[in-house]
């Protein structure tokens, strides 16, 4: 497997940082780079198109790219160990994002964190990582959020 860029999906959880972590370590072994993304979910468009709201909209989506750029500063200063890293932050679905990114920068393998739920929720939400697993174009590495590392 030629793995020389890793992308790693990252958002504002545990099972994130597992999969930031793993991610890194796979890059350090193979030589690979990392892109960190993250995707900021688009505020829902049910308003009234005569309603002027734009500048409130617009600071909300300033605020969420700053705490984007912050999180993936945070997540490279804390597993990158030097890995060259590059930050991608959009406004996006979370799966859709994701892939697009990926095909975009040409990552050779997508390592995303799950939380692993079932039931009604699954039913109900469904996975980001499971949908970016079906729809990616290169190989994807699901990090389940139980996973401990062996010693």
């Amino acid at each position: 497997m030629n793995l020389k860029k890793i992308l790693i999906a990252v958002d504002n959880s545990t099972c994130s940082e597992k999969a930031a972590k793993t991610g890194y370590e796979l890059a350090k072994t193979f030589g690979a780079e990392v892109a960190l993304v993250n995707i900021i979910e688009p505020i829902p468009a049910n308003i009234n198109p005569d309603v002027t709201l734009a500048p409130v909209f617009l600071e909300a989506y300033d605020n969420s790219e700053e705490n984007s750029h912050i999180l993936l500063k945070e997540i490279e200063a804390k597993f990158s160990q030097g890995v060259p890293t590059t930050y991608l932050s959009v406004i996006d679905s979370a799966a859709h994002g994701i892939i697009k990114q990926s095909d975009e920068w040409g990552s050779n393998l997508i390592v995303i964190g799950t939380y692993g739920r079932t039931g009604i929720y699954h039913f109900l939400m469904g996975s980001v990582a499971e949908h970016v697993a079906r729809k990616s174009a290169c190989p994807v590495l699901i990090i389940p959020n139980k996973y401990e590392e062996k010693p």
